[in-house]
């Protein structure tokens, strides 16, 4: 009867009740933050990336190079691999923040700025919270929904009032991102309960090789390559920092307080993403910036004090 309880206390952790140990959850939060600011960075250094990579080739190479790091980890300290029943979840770490997000953001990018595609993917905590609901079956408060759908609506009208209410292509691939990423998130977030974090994200990314080392090698024949001093900071960044140590830290901070409240500081990211863009990109913005952002902090508070 000891060890069975022992073997469920990851699991119930993961999908949002959290444990009742503070300075667990202090640590969690933490790690969460940290994996926000990581992920914070991503948008302006796919811009950066952009300048001397082509779409596909950024984003196969970066999922590379995050594979060789991981597995290298894997390698020496010497993990067992993943027991079957956890391959079907690591499929969808794959498949949505591995290959999904990165993709149809970069894609994005292309045509629309990194301030306007943070706030797009502001949207991001609510629809993990709404994933995390219907898949591992979370409750949060009611407050904590009224709190939520509150920052959701600042973003959407920051968002509005940026686009002047006009959606664009890059909307579309925006938020398909969304939905992967949020898939992602939620699966990432419940194996995080029963394997470390970065174990999650490194065996995502290795059982993802096939595909990208080939994708890799053809886009990289097609697509001209120019090495400057921003696209390989670019594509370092989203490799190393985004695409494995932030998941890291952020599986990490999922698995000690829950997905629903962890995703809720993901509201802080398209705010910083915004002070990235103008101190990194040049990007310039509106008065209405600093005002969303009082808004997400309030909302952010509230839902990190709204039990589930």
């Amino acid at each position: 009867m000891r060890a069975q309880s022992s073997a469920t206390t990851p699991s119930r952790i993961a999908v949002g009740t959290a444990g009742t140990d503070p300075g667990g959850r202090s640590l969690g939060t933490l790690q969460a933050a940290l994996g926000v600011v990581a992920f914070s960075l991503t948008f302006p250094a796919t811009a950066w990336g952009l300048e001397g990579f082509g779409p596909w080739s950024l984003i196969a190479v970066r999922s590379v190079l995050a594979a060789a790091v991981a597995g290298a980890c894997l390698l020496a300290v010497g993990v067992a691999p993943p027991e079957r029943r956890h391959l079907p979840g690591l499929a969808v770490v794959g498949a949505g923040v591995v290959l999904g997000f990165p993709l149809l953001t970069t894609l994005a990018l292309r045509t629309s700025t990194t301030a306007h595609a943070a706030v797009v993917v502001g949207l991001l905590p609510l629809t993990t919270a709404l994933l995390s609901a219907l898949r591992v079956g979370t409750r949060p408060s009611r407050t904590f929904w009224i709190a939520a759908l509150a920052g959701a609506a600042a973003v959407i009208a920051f968002t509005v009032q940026q686009s002047g209410g006009a959606l664009t292509s890059a909307d579309a691939y925006l938020f398909a991102a969304l939905l992967v990423c949020a898939a992602g998130y939620t699966e990432g977030g419940r194996l995080a309960g029963v394997m470390p974090g970065w174990q999650v994200i490194g065996w995502a990314l290795v059982l993802c090789v096939p595909l990208t080392v080939p994708m890799a090698a053809v886009a990289l024949t097609y697509e001209p390559v120019a090495l400057t001093a921003h696209s390989v900071t670019g594509l370092l960044w989203v490799a190393m920092g985004s695409q494995f140590l932030g998941l890291v830290v952020w599986y990490r901070g999922m698995a000690a307080i829950g997905i629903p409240k962890a995703s809720q500081l993901q509201l802080a990211q398209p705010l910083l993403t915004l002070v990235w863009s103008v101190l990194l990109l040049g990007e310039h913005l509106t008065v209405a910036a600093p005002l969303t952002a009082a808004a997400v902090l309030v909302c952010i508070a509230v839902t990190q004090r709204a039990r589930g």
